[in-house]
């Protein structure tokens, strides 16, 4: 669980500093014969800083609440 926590803790970082990604998709078209028409369309996925600071924070508490031994 303490492993976890420290990898949520490095994704919340990157999600702060990283708020989105962007990606290209290549679409077929049409296909008559030996041509082919495609298409590329340029997509993104955000999300809000604040996103990135709550998976930090539950990356904080999963790993110092997997530390604790009894």
């Amino acid at each position: 669980m303490r492993v976890f926590g420290i990898v949520l803790i490095i994704v919340g970082i990157l999600m702060m500093v990283f708020t989105g990604i962007n990606f290209q998709k290549k679409e077929n078209v049409a296909k008559i014969g030996p041509v082919e028409i495609n298409k590329k369309e340029n997509k993104h996925v955000g999300w809000p800083t604040y996103v990135g600071g709550i998976v930090a924070v539950a990356g904080v508490v999963m790993a110092v609440a997997g530390g604790k031994k009894k």
